[in-house]
């Protein structure tokens, strides 16, 4: 017990910040002030809009930002990672609204940032590399079309319809609007989104999302268009931190959307953390504290009316690009955004909804890299499947379902193609010392096969048709040195041959089996099968001397052909 509590604080301890972060922070902190300054242009309709989006509101989204943003950049993993709400976390936010409510929400937020933390004191976050890059470009693909759909109800002005399907929802929405047009609230919501891709076209290091939003704002109050319907009222300041909206009771029912947004949430921030990484020289982020950032953002957030918060992409770009090298540049992102909520949320409350719906319409936009995608489907039909099918599930099912079908897809599929990598051929026998007479006659009765490549379940039933098909000889011999890996499913395999030829009279010999599958072998009892029979040797030469023995005993070669010498050498094994 005592041994466990010292693991774990150890593990804790290894967790926590460094000197070396802190010292990072002042080496060029000007740069990292006006990063941080550029981000939170950029952040502050982002998290305005995925707040509203969620369903908990604008002031949830600025709480999120400010709250995951202070501790994902103080107990993170990665320099240069910029957290708060994001559009993927909104996807899987709202059916989990539609079915629990906010204080559901809540809960699952601060649930998912205990998970991440077990996730991190285990060391889970040297896993995630293992995601395919088609799931992922499927998974963002996926995501950009239902943030993009979610954003027609208030892009049309139309109250937001009954539905936790995102299909169903806009169809409604598009229906209502064509039954009550509201063009003033259309004209918002696409002017913003052009403004926006125009002018990151144009000029990418403006902040056109923000300006925008202003110019939108200005025009709605000038000329007067009830149309366009605000925010509303935000709260000055964050609320007071409390747990009341925790109800143990419904802990186990919302275990499994904690789940999918702890996954989410990792998924997330590793593969945003690694987007920073290969845009600079010199960072390389730890996932394990990655995690534990993530996770301490999550837990504590909720407390202050924010909603799960994962690493983001975008906001994250933008911050290297702009200069940032440290935690600095994150942190002052986050106090400027608090110092909006404490100054100046009269003003963000008015807003329009439509102007907010433009900035998420224009991110889904930008979110999918046509470039990648075709790459991505010239590449292989194996990779083009995989990225189909996750953006589909993305988009008719959900977030966790759509990642699990993809994994599944790729492992079948990657499976497959080691299989078909797995070679079953017959070779010739070597002349060694043998007359021409006497290898004639060996090679009529004898045949040597060699199994390249892996020996397991994907491959072995291929292994055991084509090995139980042999017939006309007396002795077969298995070249084993060249398999590179066998799972008990390939032992049994390999049993049940070597059985099936027995009963037939025929005997089989292996040779060059490695250490490392001898474990494997024996386990299932193939190896104890070979050895009781003496059938198992180290070189194939002496496997083909076993079998001239053999044929002699059994008076299948003439008496006159007597071996003169015993051939070896590594090379034939």
């Amino acid at each position: 017990m005592i041994s466990q509590l010292n693991w774990f604080r150890a593990r804790i301890s290894a967790l926590l910040p460094t000197r070396a972060d802190l010292a990072a922070a002042r080496r060029d902190p000007r740069r990292d002030l006006l990063a941080g300054l550029t981000v939170a242009v950029v952040a502050l309709p982002l998290a305005l809009g995925f707040g509203v989006s969620s369903g908990l509101g604008a002031e949830a989204g600025l709480a999120t930002a400010v709250v995951a943003g202070v501790l994902a950049a103080l107990f993170g993993g990665s320099n240069l990672q910029v957290s708060g709400p994001t559009g993927a976390m909104t996807v899987v936010l709202v059916p989990i609204v539609a079915a629990h409510g906010p204080t559901g929400v809540l809960t699952v937020g601060v649930m998912a940032g205990v998970i991440l933390v077990a996730l991190a004191v285990l060391k889970a976050g040297r896993y995630m590399q293992y995601i395919p890059a088609p799931v992922v470009e499927g998974f963002t693909l996926g995501i950009a079309c239902v943030i993009g759909l979610q954003q027609i109800p208030n892009a049309l002005g139309v109250p937001k319809p009954e539905g936790d399907r995102v299909l169903v929802v806009t169809w409604r929405a598009a229906g209502e609007f064509l039954r009550s047009p509201n063009w003033t609230a259309l004209g918002l919501a696409a002017a913003v989104a052009a403004v926006m891709l125009v002018g990151a076209r144009w000029r990418p290091t403006v902040p056109f999302s923000l300006l925008a939003v202003v110019a939108a704002t200005l025009v709605a109050r000038a000329a007067g268009l009830d149309a366009a319907k605000p925010i509303g009222d935000l709260p000055r300041g964050l609320p007071a931190p409390s747990l009341s909206f925790l109800d143990p009771g419904a802990l186990g029912s919302l275990l499994a959307p904690a789940v999918a947004v702890a996954a989410l949430a990792a998924l997330e921030s590793l593969l945003s953390a690694s987007v920073a990484d290969g845009m600079t020289v010199g960072q390389r982020h730890d996932p394990d504290r990655e995690l534990f950032g993530q996770g301490l953002a999550n837990i504590f957030a909720p407390l202050f009316g924010g909603v799960p918060a994962t690493g983001a992409i975008a906001r994250t770009a933008v911050n290297v690009r702009t200069g940032a090298s440290s935690r600095l540049a994150a942190l002052t992102h986050a106090a400027i955004l608090a110092a909006i909520v404490f100054a100046a949320a009269p003003l963000v409350s008015k807003i329009p909804l439509a102007a907010l719906a433009g900035v998420l319409l224009a991110t889904a936009v930008r979110m999918i890299e046509v470039g990648s995608l075709k790459a991505m489907a010239k590449a292989t039909r194996s990779d083009a499947v995989i990225l189909v099918l996750t953006a589909v599930a993305t988009l008719a099912l959900d977030l966790v379902y759509a990642v699990i079908i993809g994994l599944a897809v790729a492992g079948v599929l990657a499976l497959r193609a080691v299989a078909k990598e797995a070679r079953f051929d017959q070779v010739p026998l070597d002349h060694g010392d043998h007359s021409a007479e006497e290898h004639a006659l060996l090679a009529e009765h004898i045949v040597a096969y060699r199994i390249d490549g892996p020996l397991f379940f994907a491959a072995a039933h291929r292994f055991l048709l084509e090995l139980t098909d042999v017939a006309d000889v007396r002795v077969v011999i298995l070249r084993l040195s060249r398999v590179s890996t066998m799972d008990a499913t390939g032992a049994l395999v390999l049993k049940d041959a070597v059985e099936k030829l027995r009963r037939r009279g025929i005997v089989v010999l292996a040779s060059g089996i490695r250490p490392g599958q001898r474990q494997v072998l024996e386990s299932v009892g193939a190896l104890d099968l070979l050895r009781h029979e003496g059938r198992e040797y180290a070189t194939t030469p002496e496997a083909i001397h076993a079998a001239h023995d053999h044929l002699r005993g059994a008076g299948v070669l003439p008496a006159h052909l007597v071996r003169k010498s015993r051939t070896t050498g590594a090379e034939a094994r």
